[in-house]
């Protein structure tokens, strides 16, 4: 019970630092919160929430679609959980589930007209998309490339699920990602860019907002080890 306590007082520091930590969160919830979700106390319902966004950044759907499950037991009618799993339909980037997606928002919205979350999710998005009949496929490869250590290869998979769903920020960031790791002055500068287009996306994207921090941190310390380079080889005298 001791690590139990000390992740969840982890947790609890980042929602209070309003901090994503999606990647933290989901091992979290791998190594400890996963079979203890009964031993979670007051905080289980919250905990639940906060694990079910972070695996859809991560695209954990399973994580996801299981806390959702554990929300429902206790809040059968909640238009709060209905919203986490329309989110977890839209990540998903498949016809089927972003239609579930829209489907969920309007029933929400009809019930209850002043429902400004329900109606937040829905303007964010946007007009059904024209999807490839093989997006399910793209995404699963890019996640076998990233497993390889790919990075090129699963870009250029992310890449393609933009051009056919340009509006989701989740997509954006998991490019800028990828391009972060790859690193590099051209792939930092280009995981910038992608991570403000999430942020501008989903304001309330944390996690874009950090990579923007991290992509802008590194290309100021790869400038400033080029001039302190060149000044090494090349003294004020030449």
């Amino acid at each position: 019970m001791g690590n139990l306590t000390r992740d969840l007082e982890q947790l609890k520091r980042y929602r209070d630092n309003n901090d994503r930590k999606s990647r933290e969160t989901v091992q979290i919830w791998e190594e400890s919160l996963s079979s203890n979700i009964e031993n979670l106390g007051k905080e289980k319902h919250i905990v639940l929430e906060q694990v079910c966004i972070a695996a859809v950044d991560c695209f954990r759907l399973n994580i996801a679609q299981r806390c959702v499950q554990e929300l429902y037991k206790d809040f059968p009618s909640s238009s709060r959980v209905r919203i986490l799993e329309s989110m977890v339909y839209e990540a998903d980037e498949n016809v089927e589930n972003y239609n579930k997606t829209l489907q969920i928002l309007n029933d929400i919205i009809s019930q209850d007209s002043t429902n400004s979350a329900a109606k937040k999710e829905k303007n964010r998005n946007t007009e059904s998309p024209c999807f490839m009949a093989d997006v399910e496929a793209w995404q699963e490869l890019s996640e076998m490339y990233i497993n390889e250590h790919d990075y090129s290869k699963a870009a250029f998979c992310i890449e393609e699920l933009i051009l056919h769903n340009p509006h989701n920020h989740l997509l954006h960031q998991r490019y800028a990602d990828i391009k972060y790791t790859q690193g590099g002055l051209e792939n930092l500068e280009m995981a910038r860019t992608y991570y403000y287009q999430a942020l501008k996306l989903n304001p309330n994207n944390i996690r874009a907002l950090y990579g923007i921090y991290l992509t802008t941190t590194a290309l100021l310390n790869s400038q400033k080890n080029m001039t302190q380079k060149k000044e090494r080889f090349c003294p004020k005298s030449c």
